[in-house]
């Protein structure tokens, strides 16, 4: 379903001296997606009282600068992407890479060699090259570089991409398997820093550039697919003993190194070894984390984002992966599963955060392929059986930030003054504001909504998310 650019019926155009901005809704239980309604215009002069609820807006105070949103092109998106046919194929990319007509997505992530969203395990070496002598990517050239190189053209030319292991090979570790956690031998450690070197070369000799690597995908999880254990300190000493050093010596000094990349809950210690071993920081860009086993049952804590970036303000924070687990095809449109992507936006940027990756861009009917049987949703699914794309609340909800927060937008002073309303805002570089908003309610909020000193009042459906542009 791609989105159209013009106004509505109801959209009209804002009488002489007042500001107008657009609204764009999507809402559960209705028919609008990203669709834009009425405009609103602000007027000075509304008298505020105590019990109304209200969102606040200061352009004036800035903060973080973001680089970006999207998703990860994995082997199973691009397996999926090859079995539609070419006018699908087109809307799909039209869909997520499109500023316009799709949701602009502008970041995306990878994974090097196999992870459980492929239909086997495999790496780029034969079992037992230690000199790393057979390393190819001819694996990726069937389905996932072909999906690449269209989505950076789909997205303008530029897209901005990392990378991420989730094992080493079998005989690099302890465990002698792929699977099931496991750790690094030392004796392999300056190998497989190698290994990402010749990653970034073999792609970027395919026309994708690579922004950056994260260490490892999850250290801190044994799971039955593609995984590698790390402590805080092992990771510690392999950024600054092995991975770093290697990187700068194949000329990839400028490559930027994320570390964590797992849950927010451990997070704050992770960042308290690695960023403060001066031998280590100077190594890492900043920290990756994800939003499993922190939701189902327990707080999300999403303080432990702002508070590493209060600890460590000269280290980007990044959401580099998100998925609603467990798939359901019964509840592809359920508006939960959207609903919290929007709640872990908006605290995510608001506690500091400068980019939000979600995982798969695409999956089939069935939640996958996946060699382990670890299906999930994503925004878009494609049935295989029809060739159908459908798109699911996720998808409407990331696009009301990524198709009107752009790359270098900065995050402005945004407030609700009540809890029932969850609120953040951007102001881009060509100056226009974009004030998300979202009521996770099973009640309708009119609301005042204040930008400086000026003001409108604004109606949101219930559980819906709105972006007010002007």
């Amino acid at each position: 379903m791609l989105l159209g650019t013009s106004l509505s019926a109801s959209a009209q155009a804002a009488p002489a001296g007042a500001a107008s901005v657009q609204v764009f809704t999507s809402a559960a239980g209705t028919d609008q997606r990203l669709a834009r309604g009425q405009d609103v215009q602000l007027k000075p002069g509304h008298a505020l009282t105590e019990v109304e609820n209200s969102v606040f807006v200061d352009p004036a105070k800035r903060f973080q600068t973001v680089m970006g949103i999207g998703g990860a092109i994995t082997d199973s998106s691009a397996e999926v992407f090859a079995k539609l046919s070419k006018e699908k194929q087109a809307e799909f990319l039209k869909a997520y890479y499109d500023p316009n007509q799709g949701i602009g997505y502008t970041l995306a992530r990878t994974t090097i060699h196999s992870s459980d969203f492929s239909s086997a395990s495999y790496t780029y070496i034969k079992e037992g090259d230690k000199a790393l002598k057979t390393f190819s990517i001819d694996h990726d050239r069937q389905f996932r570089i072909p999906l690449i190189k269209q989505a950076i053209a789909a997205a303008g030319g530029q897209l901005t991409m990392f990378v991420s292991p989730w094992s080493a090979p079998a005989f690099m570790k302890t465990n002698n398997n792929m699977l099931r956690g496991g750790s690094l031998l030392p004796q392999y450690a300056d190998a497989w820093a190698t290994y990402y070197t010749k990653f970034i070369k073999a792609y970027e000799a395919e026309g994708i550039p690579i922004w950056g690597i994260s260490l490892q995908n999850e250290p801190m999880a044994v799971q039955k697919w593609e995984s590698m254990i790390y402590t805080a300190e092992q990771e510690r000493d392999f950024l600054k003993d092995h991975l770093g050093p290697v990187m700068a010596k194949a000329g990839y000094g400028d490559k930027k190194i994320i570390v964590w990349d797992h849950n927010r809950d451990m997070m704050n210690y992770r960042a308290q070894v690695i960023f403060g071993d001066p031998e280590a920081a100077k190594y890492a860009w900043g920290m990756g984390f994800h939003w499993y086993e922190t939701w189902a049952g327990f707080n999300p804590m999403f303080d432990n984002v702002g508070k590493v970036h209060e600890a460590w303000a000269d280290k980007p924070i990044l959401l580099t992966e998100a998925s609603v687990e467990k798939y359901d095809p019964a509840r592809l449109q359920d508006w939960a599963n959207g609903e919290r992507y929007g709640q872990s936006m908006i605290n995510d940027f608001n506690n500091g955060v400068v980019g939000w990756t979600d995982w798969n861009i695409l999956l089939d009917e069935k939640g996958g392929p996946n060699h382990v049987g670890n299906w999930c949703f994503a925004p878009i699914h494609a049935d295989t059986r029809t060739g159908e794309l459908i798109y699911t609340p996720s998808y409407y909800v990331i696009g009301h930030f990524s198709r009107f927060v752009r790359p270098e937008a900065r995050r402005v002073s945004v407030a609700s003054s009540r809890s029932n309303l969850l609120a953040t805002g951007f102001v881009n570089q060509d100056g226009k504001l974009a004030t998300i908003v979202m009521n996770p309610t099973d009640k309708a909020i009119t609301y005042n909504f204040y930008v400086g000193t000026e003001s409108a009042q604004v109606e949101i459906p219930a559980h819906a998310i709105q972006t007010l542009v002007h």
